[in-house]
């Protein structure tokens, strides 16, 4: 019941009319109004049990002149009413409902501050104290007394019903994203955000969003749930990030648009101490891809959009909060270690970039400039991509006349399957200087691409010998027979060093032995490398070692 609509108002009558003066009024506006609507108005003033649904829908506790004022506000000042903050609170809460139904044009954050007021107001009323106010203006006007405390809480939750339907109305006069952050400011403002209970009315509000929201809510959740297999599927696909990024985002805004919706219902249920079951659905099918895009894929920057997204929509609903405030600890301490990780590496690459950067001139009269760096290797004009190189070798051959030493001769050949360069120098500084950065800068890498070929099955042939993860394959030489090759594993093989060359053999068989030449044999130094490390670690398999 409206004030305006109320039969106090209708008959200009007073709480404090006895029903004489009643129906004298009653007989007085019969010649203005209906006079069968005079009758049941009247009736509804005299009938004791009626007269209460009545009092408790009009302003109980104003005297006439203060309830004559409210109501001169209400028809020419309705916005004037929220400074009328000192009236019983049954009178407050009815007198703004019959304001915040008038008002037209109102912004959403107007009509969450009339939501408030109403709600706050018909929180503070007190059945008991209620009632004293209405057997106080009964006994003025000669009515019985009301005993019945049910009675007025009855009434009290009708005009519970009817505050909930003038809302309502109000909130139907916004568009549908006026109408969200109506809500929305209303709820957080009566909550703290969640953190205290607010007003029945408010959870009456809510309740009746949340039923008008679902149908939209559902969708959207379909809609994610479309995204983000859709996501899994292109990142399974190895699909470049140019077209992962654009996904991320439209998954991104859609969750945010659906939070929109639904954050209301959040903070509600938040500040009730239950579970949003929604909001732990769509934060469990985001973050299933988070992790997804992380484990299976290492994706961080799309995990850390995600989680980041994940905090701030779902800060209401606790154990989602909780959830990936820890995720995205864990992906914030991966991102500062993957950090630390790249400048670690970027430092050792300058590191590397000096370590193996060599250049001087060669010859007397006539020079040559020999030059190694991470550009490659440039010797009598030509230049060597380091990568492109997939053989090496080196050594000194010393020369005498007549048994006195004259010299010795440094040789250093590059090169792949096809080409190479040969590298001769007499001075054994230049020599040294420059095998230790090749060494560096492309032995390291044929020694890992070796170890790696023979962990996947590879086999590499140096001269007759057939060098496999688990052995070598050598070969005893027979006069007049063929060759026989032997299987020999590396617990059955010794090393040893011969002039210019590197010996391996089998224990206790002297037939049973190769020997490569550093200066004719293509990457001996690569494979020495290996086999002494091997020598050192032990084990089965010389593929072992990536393992160190």
């Amino acid at each position: 019941m409206d004030l305006l609509q109320n039969p106090f108002y209708i008959l200009t009558a007073t709480p404090r009319d006895n029903r004489r003066r009643i129906m004298e009024l009653a007989d007085e506006r019969s010649l203005l109004l209906d006079s069968s609507e005079c009758m049941q108005v009247r009736s509804d003033l005299t009938n004791p049990r009626k007269r209460l649904s009545v009092e408790i829908a009009w302003l109980p506790g104003l005297g006439p002149k203060r309830a004559s004022e409210a109501l001169s506000l209400l028809e020419s000042a309705t916005s004037d009413l929220l400074g009328m903050d000192t009236l019983p609170s049954i009178a407050r809460a009815n007198l703004l409902a019959a304001g915040l139904s008038r008002l037209l044009d109102l912004t959403p954050d107007d009509i969450a501050k009339w939501v408030l007021e109403i709600a706050w107001a018909f929180e503070d009323i007190d059945p008991n104290a209620l009632c004293t106010l209405i057997n106080e203006e009964r006994i003025v006007s000669s009515f019985p007394e009301v005993t019945d405390l049910p009675a007025v809480e009855a009434e009290i939750q009708e005009r519970r019903r009817h505050f909930k339907k003038v809302i309502k109305s109000a909130l139907d006069n916004l568009s549908s994203m006026e109408l969200i952050e109506a809500v929305t400011v209303a709820v957080e403002s009566a909550t703290g955000d969640g953190e205290a209970h607010g007003p029945i009315l408010i959870d009456d509000l809510v309740d009746s969003y949340e039923v008008e929201a679902q149908a939209f809510l559902e969708k959207e959740e379909g809609n994610i749930k479309a995204l983000v297999e859709k996501l899994k599927v292109t990142v399974d696909a190895d699909c470049p990030d140019s077209t992962l990024a654009p996904m991320v985002e439209q998954l991104i805004q859609v969750v945010k648009n659906w939070d929109t919706v639904a954050q209301p219902i959040q903070v509600s249920t938040k500040s009730r101490g239950l579970d949003h079951d929604a909001s732990h659905r769509v934060a469990g099918i985001v973050r299933d891809v988070t992790i997804h895009l992380f484990n299976e894929h290492g994706k961080l920057d799309f995990s850390q959009q995600l989680t980041n997204m994940l905090q701030e929509v779902f800060a209401e609903v606790v154990k989602v909060a909780e959830c990936t405030a820890d995720d995205a600890s864990a992906l914030d301490d991966i991102a500062e270690q993957r950090t630390r990780l790249i400048k670690d590496a970027k430092n050792r690459t300058e590191e590397w970039r000096k370590e193996i950067t060599y250049e001087t001139d060669v010859g007397a009269l006539f020079k040559n400039k020999l030059r190694i760096s991470p550009e490659g290797i440039e010797w009598k004009g030509r230049r060597w991509d380091l990568d492109s190189i997939t053989r090496v070798r080196w050594g000194g051959t010393r020369h005498s006349v007549n048994g006195i030493p004259t010299g010795t001769t440094y040789s250093i050949v590059i090169g792949n399957s096809s080409d190479y360069s040969s590298i001769e120098l007499k001075n054994q500084d230049i020599y040294s200087n420059f095998v230790d950065r090749l060494w560096r800068a492309v032995g390291v890498r044929l020694l890992t691409e070796l170890l790696e070929g023979l962990r996947d099955g590879e086999q590499y042939r140096f001269g007759a010998t057939v060098i496999k993860d688990r052995g070598m394959e050598l070969e005893r030489k027979k006069l007049f027979s063929s060759n026989e090759r032997v299987f020999c594993s590396w617990s059955e093989l010794v090393i040893w060093d011969g002039a210019g060359v590197f010996c391996i053999g089998k224990k206790g068989d002297k037939k049973l032995v190769a020997a490569f030449a550093y200066q004719e044999e293509d990457n001996v130094h690569v494979l020495e490398a290996a086999i002494r490390m091997f020598w050192k670690r032990g084990g089965n398999q010389l593929s072992g070692l990536l393992g160190e």
